[in-house]
C-alpha cells in the first residue's frame, strides 16, 4: 500500500509540475522539434574515437531530442543522461550557458521528460563522449516515473503487457525490435533480388484453408455471412502461380485459434513462397540463402549463439529422409512396406502414441516427433514426409508412400515447411475427401474443401515448389530470445482483471 501511495505522491507533483509550465508559457506537450543527429549511428560514429584536444579544435555543433533517463549534480552545473533510438548519451548543463530561468526548468524536470538540445561535442576527462548543451528546449512532461533504472520491470508480465517501459530500460529487447527489422529487410532484399515479387493477399477468408489448424470466426454484418481470419497464405499465392506471376512471396500475419507456449502465439509472422518449375530441391537452396542471409545480419562470420549452443550456419545444411532419421536414432526401419498393424505393434514396442484413425504414414511422423527431432542440433533439412500428412504436396515418384516435402528443423525445432505443390487437381481433391473422412473418424482440425482452388488447379498449374518460414522463430533463435513473446512487441495477454 505504502507503495502505490507514494507513486500517486510522485504523479500529483509532476502534474503541478506541469500547470506550473502552462503558468511560464510553455506547452508542457510541445511541439515539433528537428533534431539532426541521432546519438549512436551519428554523433559516436563520427566523434567516438576523436581525442578531447581534437574535439576542442573543431566545429562540431549538433541538435539532438530525446528522453532524460538520468540526472546527476548540484549547484550551477550539472551531468544528464538523454536517450534517443540510437542509444544515449551524457549532456553538460551550465547555468551560466544556457541562463539562469532555462537552468531552473532544469534542475525541476524529472526522469522520462524529454528535451531537446543544441550544443558541441566534447570529451570529459574520464574520456565521456558528452554534449555541453547551450541552448535547451522542453518538449513533453511525463507524468508518470520510469521504473528504476537499475532493475527495470521486475514483473515478467510487465514486460509484455506494457512494452514502451521495456523498450525504455530494457536496451536488450530494444535493439532486438531493431534487428527485428534488419532480418525483415534483409529476407525482402534476398528474395527479391532472386526474382520474387512480393504481393499481398486477403487476411479475412470465406474458408480456412492451408493448413491444419483451427481458426478464429467473426462475421460480416452486411453480407450476413461467417468468415474465417486466414490460417495460411498458401492456397492464394498458388491461385498467383495459375495466373502466371511465377515467383511470389507474402511477409504477414497469420491466425490460429490454439494454444499458447514459448513458441506459439494466436497471431504471428509467416513468410511463404512459390516458384514455377522450382522442385523442393531447388526450396531447399532457397531456404538455406534465406537463413544464412538472416544470420549475416547478426553475425559476419554467420556462426550465431542460441541459449548457449554455437550453431553454424556458414556450412551447407545437412539432408536426412525422414525414415532414415528414425532409423539412425531408434533402429526402427519403417522403408519396408507394412500393414497399420505392424506399424502399431512398433508404435506399442517403442511406447510411441497413436490414435485409432491413423495410417502408417501418421505413426512414421509421430515416431520422428517422439523419438528424433529433439535430437537435431545444427541446422537439418528432414525430407519425405509420408503423404498421410501432406495434403498439398507432390508425391515421389520412386515411391509414392511418401512425398517431396522436407522440413528444417534447427534446436530441435521446425524452422521452415517446403515441398514439391501438389498440381494434379484430380489427386488434390482425393486428397481433400480423405482429410473429410479423416474428420468424421475425429481429426478436428479438418476444414472444409476449398472448392475455388480446386477449380483453379484444373486450369493448369506448373510445376511448382512452395515454403513457409516461421519469422517469429527465425528471428528468435538469431536473437537469442527464450520466448516467441520476446520477439513479438504486443503478444496476446489474457486481459487483466480487478482482483
Amino acid at each position: 500500500m505504502a507503495k502505490e501511495e507514494k507513486l500517486n505522491d510522485q504523479m500529483f507533483v509532476r502534474r503541478q509540475k506541469m500547470d506550473a509550465l502552462r503558468e511560464q508559457g510553455i506547452d508542457p506537450f510541445g511541439h515539433r522539434f528537428a533534431p539532426d543527429h541521432d546519438i549512436s549511428t551519428e554523433i559516436r560514429a563520427k566523434y567516438g574515437n576523436d581525442s578531447e584536444e581534437l574535439l576542442a579544435q573543431q566545429q562540431n555543433e549538433v541538435t539532438i531530442a530525446g528522453r532524460m533517463i538520468a540526472k546527476r549534480g548540484s549547484g550551477k552545473a550539472s551531468f544528464a543522461d538523454l536517450l534517443d533510438r540510437g542509444g544515449k548519451i551524457q549532456f553538460y548543463v551550465r547555468q551560466d550557458v544556457v541562463g539562469e530561468e532555462t537552468y531552473q526548468l532544469f534542475k525541476d524536470s524529472d526522469i522520462g521528460d524529454f528535451w531537446g538540445i543544441t550544443g558541441d561535442v566534447i570529451k570529459t576527462r574520464m574520456g565521456e563522449l558528452t554534449i555541453r548543451a547551450r541552448k535547451m528546449t522542453f518538449l513533453t512532461k511525463a507524468l508518470r516515473p520510469l521504473p528504476d533504472k537499475y532493475h527495470g520491470l521486475q514483473d515478467p508480465e510487465l514486460v509484455y503487457r506494457q512494452r514502451y517501459l521495456d523498450l525504455i530500460t530494457n536496451r536488450d529487447s530494444f535493439e532486438r525490435f531493431q534487428t527485428w527489422t534488419k532480418i525483415i529487410k534483409a529476407i525482402r532484399n534476398y528474395m527479391d533480388s532472386n526474382d520474387f515479387t512480393e504481393v499481398e493477399t486477403p487476411i479475412l477468408e470465406n474458408v480456412a484453408s492451408g493448413a491444419e489448424a483451427r481458426p478464429f470466426i467473426t462475421h460480416h454484418n452486411a453480407l450476413d455471412i461467417d468468415m474465417y481470419m486466414r490460417i495460411a497464405t498458401e492456397l492464394r499465392l498458388k491461385r498467383l502461380i495459375v495466373g502466371g506471376m511465377e515467383r511470389v512471396y507474402e511477409l504477414g500475419r497469420i491466425f490460429r485459434n490454439e494454444g499458447m507456449d514459448p513458441h506459439h502465439n494466436p497471431e504471428f509472422d509467416t513468410m511463404e513462397t512459390y516458384a514455377a518449375y522450382f522442385d523442393f530441391n531447388d526450396v531447399m537452396q532457397e531456404t538455406e540463402g534465406i537463413f544464412k542471409t538472416a544470420a549475416k545480419v547478426v553475425s559476419d562470420d554467420l556462426k550465431v549463439n542460441y541459449q548457449g549452443t554455437e550453431l553454424d550456419f556458414s556450412k551447407p545444411f545437412e539432408r536426412m529422409h525422414m525414415v532414415d532419421a528414425i532409423k539412425k536414432f531408434t533402429g526402427v526401419d519403417f522403408w519396408p512396406e507394412m500393414t497399420v498393424e505392424e506399424a502399431r505393434k512398433l508404435a506399442d514396442e517403442n511406447g510411441v502414441q497413436y490414435e485409432d484413425w491413423w495410417k502408417v504414414g501418421h505413426i512414421i511422423n509421430a515416431f520422428f516427433e517422439d523419438k528424433v527431432q529433439d535430437q537435431l542440433e545444427q541446422p537439418i533439412f528432414i525430407y519425405g514426409h509420408p503423404k498421410e500428412i501432406s495434403p498439398l504436396a507432390h508425391l515421389n515418384r520412386e515411391d509414392p508412400r511418401f512425398t517431396d516435402r522436407f522440413e528444417l528443423y534447427i534446436l530441435g525445432n521446425e524452422y521452415a515447411n517446403a515441398f514439391t505443390e501438389l498440381n494434379d487437381p484430380i489427386d488434390q481433391r482425393q486428397r481433400f475427401e480423405a482429410e473429410a473422412k479423416e474428420h468424421a473418424e475425429g481429426n478436428d482440425e479438418y476444414q472444409p474443401i476449398d472448392e475455388d482452388f480446386v477449380e483453379a488447379l484444373e486450369y493448369g498449374m506448373p510445376p511448382t515448389g512452395g515454403l513457409g518460414v516461421g519469422i517469429d522463430r527465425l528471428v528468435m533463435l538469431m536473437t537469442d530470445a527464450k520466448s516467441i513473446r520476446d520477439v513479438l512487441l504486443f503478444p496476446t495477454m489474457r486481459p487483466k482483471t480487478n482482483n
